[in-house]
């Protein structure tokens, strides 16, 4: 038989979103410093866009949560 407690539930929009943010935080700090090696022939520019890039595609996700928290100290609940 097996328990209730095995069941692994699936990750939720906060820690994808989470997910999102450190690997758009990991992508900017990896390519900063292959960068400044020399590896790496990339503009700043382009660099730091396609991170915010990656962070931006979650962000509705933190948004609704946002409003979320709102309407709760607004309202009350």
């Amino acid at each position: 038989m097996s328990d209730v407690a095995d069941i692994k539930k699936p990750a939720g929009a906060k820690e994808v979103s989470l997910a999102a943010q450190i690997a758009s935080a990991l992508w900017i700090a990896v390519h900063t410093v292959l960068k400044g090696i020399g590896i790496m022939n990339l503009e700043m520019s382009d660099i730091i866009y396609s991170g915010i890039s990656i962070a931006a595609i979650f962000m509705p996700v933190y948004f609704s949560i946002w409003l979320e928290k709102i309407k709760d100290i607004r309202f009350g609940k």
